[in-house]
């Protein structure tokens, strides 16, 4: 057993190595295609490829193919960090990178090891227990300059107002312990609060930073494709004027 689990270490810190900076993003393995969270998930992971950030998920259905979908429609790395489960747990097919796990905390691992943030989409016991373990290890100064999004108000609003009405209220964390993480439901804002954490933090090594501004221009490119291919097909499919003969 020893073994494989060494042999899990390094097989994803080998894969990993070569994927650039990161963005872990969570959800849902049951959020169903087409529904707010799930398009949710596809925008943000599709703002934060065109930053130049790779895109972390659990490689599975749902939120998590939101968001490799999202990045690769942007032209950006996908990348999944799959298990091997009894249930939900298939591989999604937006994924450039894939490393296959058997034991959840060598995956947790490389979710955090290989991410400079979180985003956290709407999700179930597995996507709190990312967000409070990687809040634990901020506030624990195991992790610093690590920005962490909570995406969707409605659905995470009553957990922190529980956080701030009680915790805070009966003095289990500090008062300015949810300073560590930002809620929004908007995707490009999302994407920007982190990106400029990172820019003020020291996070960022300057080989990611090249790569960010390559993967930026690759981006743009792919995304300037798609808007010439989309005024061709309009242009093409308008009725030409003058056409046709009238009738006597």
């Amino acid at each position: 057993m020893v073994l494989k689990i060494m042999g899990e270490f390094v097989e994803g810190f080998d894969t990993m190595r070569h994927v650039g900076p990161g963005i872990s993003i969570f959800g849902s393995a049951r959020t169903k295609e087409g529904t707010p969270h799930y398009e949710m998930g596809r925008a943000v992971a599709g703002q934060i490829a065109r930053r130049g950030y790779t895109v972390i998920t659990g490689g599975g259905p749902g939120a998590m193919e939101a968001a490799n979908r999202g990045a690769q429609e942007e032209g950006g790395k996908s990348v999944g960090l799959n298990i091997d489960l009894p249930m939900e747990q298939t591989p999604n097919p937006y994924q450039d990178v894939e490393v296959d796990f058997r034991y959840f905390f060598a995956r947790k691992v490389c979710f955090a090891k290989y991410a400079l943030g979180y985003v956290v989409l709407p999700g179930g016991f597995g996507t709190m227990d990312e967000f409070f373990e990687a809040l634990t290890l901020i506030q624990t100064k195991k992790m610093s300059d690590f920005p962490i999004v909570l995406m969707g108000t409605d659905y995470w609003g009553g957990l922190v107002r529980w956080i701030k009405k009680s915790m805070i209220a009966e003095g289990t964390i500090s008062k300015e312990d949810p300073d560590m993480f930002y809620l929004t439901d908007d995707p490009a804002e999302a994407a920007d609060v982190i990106h400029r954490a990172l820019e003020e933090g020291s996070n960022i090594r300057p080989e990611w930073r090249r790569q960010m501004r390559n993967a930026r221009k690759e981006a743009a490119r792919i995304n300037a494709s798609k808007r010439i291919e989309t005024r061709q097909k309009t242009k093409a499919a308008k009725p030409k004027k003058g056409g046709g003969k009238k009738s006597k």
